[in-house]
């Protein structure tokens, strides 16, 4: 089988185990699909640490009608890797450049293109496949010309509801190569070789080959016409297009895909800015999606064979259909680029298997460190997410959790202790007396240690470590959990005789510590399990005691608890500023995937609180943990949240809550209904599963509440099944909800009523004017993108 090395000055001596020999290796494996039939020759570059350290053709470039020898030089259809090296990189430079922003509609650049339903498709969704837009133009019809072709895209109708389903589809490349004309004034094949190809020296790069170039181009296959495509396009659409299209058309050599792959691991190198590439070849799909696509780019999908079986996710490539493709993984500074013409001569063969192993041969002789395999390994469990804001982990595992009352009793109290030795002091007769700590502690039925014993009885009962629990205080729903008024007043504990302050009523005033009663304490202790929701009152009752130490020159001391959703996600939008109340402390996200100890320790900073503030810390907790991987036992934090399933819908569904729609309050499952008596159960059932919704399924119900919105009235509605909780966007959810029913219900559905949960005007204006929920949601990508810059800070478990 006829080889052909690396041209240039002798390789020094190499010895049996060096990358380069090892290599070589690579060499049967292409001699072998060559032999099968399965291509006809190839070419290999593979970079590494900024050098090129493997280079060699294989085979033939053509069999039909001559035989010709594969070289080096040899010139290539590339394909779909038109896409990126073309077509994404030129979006990329006019984001850079302030003329087109990835969230905005593409109907802002291209207004034809919103018919039909199009109107909210972004830019964004054409570059990750989820425009929902079918795979290619119709072919079974007669038509010629770019112009045509931009026209029928402009007319397609969405096979799927954007945003919900990942379809690789080449009508979104050839919108995108029209939004580059239209936006750059300049046509796309000279945009890229002004722009991209000429400051690259990639001077075999290009649509539309001369004639000149044909001597060294590798055929494809017979067209419809038996004529042997060559220096032609093989893709059908690019060329009834006239050859120059944003999803195929351009042609290439190994060695010029070889620097520009190498440009994007030197950070773009004049062409992109290092953040460009960045944001370009990191994931950028919807949280809830199945695959992982940069901008352009795949990362992790059924397309990534060219991976291969040793480099794991967070590296980045393309495929094209005549049989070309390149993986980069920035992690070992690799590449590899593997060129043939699979198709050639009549589109039996496939270089799929082959991409497979030859990725994988080159990963096992690269002989990563340990260190750089755990770390790439560890990314490709966690199939971290810039789109989704914090890193997936783990569904499920069954671990041992101890709470912050548990690793307080563990350690003797002692942050509790008061600050005198062993508690003692002086009198002035000269005799030992023993100092204690008054203590005011803030918490429910949830407050209990890992025996079932309630933390208002563990800190009575500790008065031999210098302990005296002086006062109680209850938020919403009372220190028993039990009561759903805002007439909660003050009692007296049964069992300890310690008085208990309600924190909760009608009132602002009633909502914050009594001041005549924290003046006399010396310490405050919070211990309340959170349902890490920003509108859940037990935030902003943290808050407020916060103040309240600060003020009181006392230090607040927080036990810890896990955020029953986990830690790994961060979703919905913020709050506004200066729409701070009892369900908005601060303006985070609605889900912020945060514990009480971490919020209490960012509110402190960020909000200029500024208390002398402890948090005893939780053992054995991990941020991907929902609360059945934790081993505790649930307790209802409120009335109506009654299981881990209704913790998980609450961020969602809870938006809604304060509209005229009844969420099943004063039913079994709470959280888990939606309806009215004004509702149709099976219309608003097929209406939401049609959406697409990630990780939901909705079932046509009927129910009568026995509390709340609508008692003792039959209601209509959906039962929301959650299929899969950690795709799942539940405010997003709360979002398609309420454009629902304002689609299908405007005469009924009183939405304005939904704004003080939502606590965002931007939202609430896109929900009046009929956007997309989908759309919508991306907006607000940037704010949990900032938000959790600042959270970062304020996190205590991995």
């Amino acid at each position: 089988m006829r080889a052909i090395a690396s041209e240039g000055a002798t390789p020094p001596a190499l010895t049996k185990n060096s990358p380069a020999v090892r290599l070589g290796e690579v060499d049967s494996i292409i001699e072998r699909a060559i032999a099968d039939g399965n291509i006809p020759g190839a070419v290999l570059v593979v970079g590494h640490d900024g050098t090129v350290i493997y280079r060699k053709a294989y085979g033939e470039r053509s069999l039909e009608p001559r035989r010709e020898p594969m070289a080096l030089d040899t010139i290539f259809d590339v394909a779909s890797l038109t896409k990126v090296v073309a077509t994404t990189t030129a979006v990329m430079q006019l984001m850079e450049q302030g003329r087109v922003r990835l969230n905005d509609a593409v109907a802002k650049y291209l207004p034809e293109f919103a018919q039909n339903g199009k109107e909210d498709i972004t830019i964004r969704q054409l570059l990750t496949h989820y425009s929902g837009l079918e795979p290619d133009l119709d072919l079974k019809t007669q038509w010629e010309g770019k112009e045509t072709a931009y026209n029928m895209a402009f007319a397609e109708t969405p096979a799927e509801p954007p945003g919900s389903h990942f379809t690789y589809s080449d009508i979104n490349f050839i919108v995108l190569g029209a939004l580059v004309e239209r936006v750059s004034g300049e046509s796309l094949n000279d945009y890229c070789e002004r722009h991209i190809f000429a400051p690259l020296k990639m001077t075999h790069t290009r649509y539309l080959p001369p004639a000149s170039w044909r001597s060294r181009i590798a055929p494809t296959q017979y067209d419809e016409n038996e004529h042997m495509l060559w220096g032609e396009v093989h893709d059908p659409t690019a060329r009834r297009m006239g050859g120059v299209a944003g999803h195929a058309g351009l042609f290439s050599t190994a060695d010029d895909l070889a620097k520009f792959a190498q440009t994007l691991l030197d950070g773009g190198d004049g062409i992109l800015s290092p953040v460009a590439v960045q944001k370009m070849t990191q994931p950028e799909t919807p949280p809830s999606a199945p695959i992982l696509r940069g901008f352009g780019w795949d990362i992790d999908s059924p397309y990534s064979s060219n991976r291969g079986d040793l480099f794991p996710v967070g590296g980045f490539g393309h495929t094209g259909f005549t049989g070309t493709s390149m993986w980069i993984d920035p992690i070992t500074h690799t590449y590899i680029i593997l060129m043939t013409n699979a198709v050639h001569p009549r589109g039996k063969g496939t270089a799929i298997a082959l991409r497979t192993k030859v990725a994988t041969e080159v990963a096992a002789a690269l002989n990563l460190s340990a260190s750089e395999k755990d770390a790439l390994r560890w990314k490709s469990v966690t199939g971290y997410n810039e789109a989704q804001s914090a890193a997936r982990r783990m569904s499920a595992r069954n671990g041992t959790v101890d709470n912050g009352i548990d690793v307080l009793e563990e350690h003797g109290f002692d942050v509790l202790k008061p600050p005198q030795t062993a508690g003692e002091t002086k009198s002035e007769s000269g005799q030992s007396t023993v100092t204690k700590r008054r203590i005011g502690l803030v918490t429910n039925q949830t407050g209990l240690d890992s025996a079932g014993k309630r933390t208002i009885d563990v800190l009575h009962d500790a008065a031999s470590a210098g302990i005296s629990l002086e006062a109680i205080f209850s938020p919403e729903h009372g220190v028993t959990g039990t009561l759903d008024t805002t007439h909660v007043g003050n009692s007296v504990d049964a069992a300890t005789g310690v008085p208990v302050y309600s924190v909760y009523g009608g009132t602002d005033a009633a909502r914050h510590p009594p001041e005549d009663v924290i003046k006399n304490l010396d310490a405050i202790v919070f211990d309340i399990q959170d349902a890490g929701v920003r509108f859940y009152t037990y935030e902003t009752t943290l808050g407020y005691f916060l103040e309240a130490a600060a003020k009181a020159g006392i230090e607040i001391i927080v036990l810890d608890r896990p955020d029953p959703i986990t830690g790994s996600f961060v979703q919905g939008p913020g709050s506004d500023a200066g729409k701070e109340s009892f369900t908005n402390y601060w303006t985070i996200p609605v889900r912020h995937g945060m514990t009480m100890g971490e919020l209490a320790k960012m509110f402190n900073a960020e909000r200029g609180i500024n208390a002398k503030l402890t948090v005893v810390p939780m053992d054995g907790w991990e941020r991907g943990d929902w609360f059945d991987s934790t081993g505790l036992a649930w307790v209802n934090p409120s009335p109506n949240l009654r299981s881990v399933i209704e913790a998980a819908l609450y961020p969602g569904v809870g938006l809604v809550e304060g509209t005229n729609i009844s969420v099943g309050r004063g039913t079994d499952t709470p959280f888990e209904l939606v309806g009215a008596p004004w509702v149709k159960s099976t219309e608003l059932a097929a209406y939401l599963n049609a959406r697409g919704i990630f990780g939901a399924r909705f079932v046509p119900v009927s129910f009568t509440p026995t509390a709340s919105v609508y008692s003792g009235q039959l209601c209509q509605g959906v039962n929301i099944l959650l299929t899969d909780r950690n795709g799942f966007d539940a405010p997003e959810l709360g979002i398609e909800l309420a454009s629902a029913l304002q689609k299908l219900y405007p005469a009924d559905f009183k939405i304005g009523r939904m704004q003080e949960l939502l606590a965002n005007q931007s939202v609430f204006d896109a929900l009046m004017a009929g956007e997309d929920p989908r759309r919508i949601a991306q907006d607000w990508q940037e704010e949990i993108e900032k938000f959790e810059k600042i959270r970062e800070k304020y996190l205590i478990y991995k």
